[in-house]
């Protein structure tokens, strides 16, 4: 059989061994090389983060703190990071509903969870829950931290805090302590009052809400949130006459605290974000920087002050110690108090 002939544009002559295991190699190389760039240009793609909206569960009713709180950062997390963080209303169970849709979630940085220190007295409060908020929710940022306020009706005559122990103890029994439930953490806070005062506070739950019914007299006394009492403490429709928290608050500056003529009394209302158990370290510590640098911005700053409180900026090990100490604190007052929750 003849040899085909050669074309021009080929170079016909034999190749000797060595020239083709230099072009064998090189070949190589070049796959080597491209496999190593599609596989950087993959990963890169996959820590794209948030790809997709992203939701945020609130375990409570559109219109209170944690709804307002969660829709003023999820705003502006959205503007951030280019995808829209949606709020997802579950309220019910004292926030037990929503914590529970965060626990069941894909652990994929898709869904967050509002938090607050009502997750931290939940975990003695209801005995069957089907979840370990501790285990399985993971901390991401804190939001806002400030006090609750001890407020009075102005037909109470009480001005400081000795002054309504003493009236308390005089009118043993008829004073009724508000609150939103039983054992929210308004509540809780009256509770660990009577148990440190030994004063006998007469416990009224209101769901709709007690503060008409504070504000009209029926009820006397509530350790409420500040965002639901600023206004009415400075038209002087309600007395405050203590704050929660171990120092006293901006907000209230000459209101004194609790633990002043309280030893050791000390309670706080935080906010802060969380996600379930599993999610990637990588989006915790991008929305920890996210949400800090949020809260510190002055517009966003000054509507946290005026919600009668501060940014709380704190890292998710930080957030955990808090949650870690809330949860023992809060069990020891629902054991004394025979609390149950609803």
């Amino acid at each position: 059989m003849s040899a085909l002939p050669c074309r021009k544009d080929y170079d016909c002559s034999p190749l000797d061994p060595i020239a083709m295991e230099q072009r064998r190699r090189q070949f190589l190389r070049l796959v080597a090389a491209s496999a190593v760039t599609s596989a950087v240009s993959g990963h890169g793609r996959a820590e794209t983060y948030p790809s997709r909206p992203v939701r945020l569960i609130v375990g409570f009713a559109p219109g209170g703190t944690s709804d307002i709180l969660a829709r003023l950062i999820g705003q502006r997390l959205s503007e951030r990071l280019g995808q829209q963080f949606i709020v997802d209303n579950r309220p019910g169970a004292g926030g037990n509903i929503g914590a529970d849709a965060a626990v069941k979630s894909p652990p994929d940085g898709q869904t967050m969870l509002l938090i607050n220190a009502a997750n931290a007295s939940n975990t003695s409060l209801y005995e069957n829950l089907s979840f370990n908020f501790i285990r399985d929710i993971v901390p991401v940022a804190g939001i806002f931290t400030g006090p609750f306020v001890m407020v009075v009706h102005p037909s109470v005559p009480a001005k400081t805090v000795p002054e309504f122990i003493a009236y308390a103890k005089a009118n043993s029994g008829k004073l009724n302590l508000a609150s939103p439930g039983i054992g929210s953490t308004v509540h809780l806070c009256g509770e660990l009052f009577k148990m440190m005062t030994g004063v006998d506070l007469v416990h009224v739950p209101v769901r709709t809400g007690a503060i008409p019914m504070l504000l009209s007299g029926e009820l006397h006394v509530q350790f409420a949130t500040t965002p639901q009492t600023l206004a009415h403490i400075r038209s002087g429709r309600l007395r405050a006459i203590a704050v929660t928290t171990a120092k006293r608050a901006e907000a209230l500056s000459n209101i004194p605290t609790v633990g002043e003529s309280v030893p050791g009394y000390e309670a706080s209302d935080w906010y802060g974000v969380g996600a379930p158990k599993g999610t990637p370290p990588h989006i915790v510590k991008l929305l920890n920087q996210q949400i800090s640098s949020i809260v510190a911005e002055p517009g966003i700053s000054s509507r946290l002050m005026e919600f009668g409180g501060a940014p709380m900026i704190v890292s998710p090990d930080e957030l955990q110690q808090i949650i870690v100490k809330d949860t023992e604190k809060w069990s020891k007052v629902v054991r004394a108090s025979g609390a149950k929750g609803e």
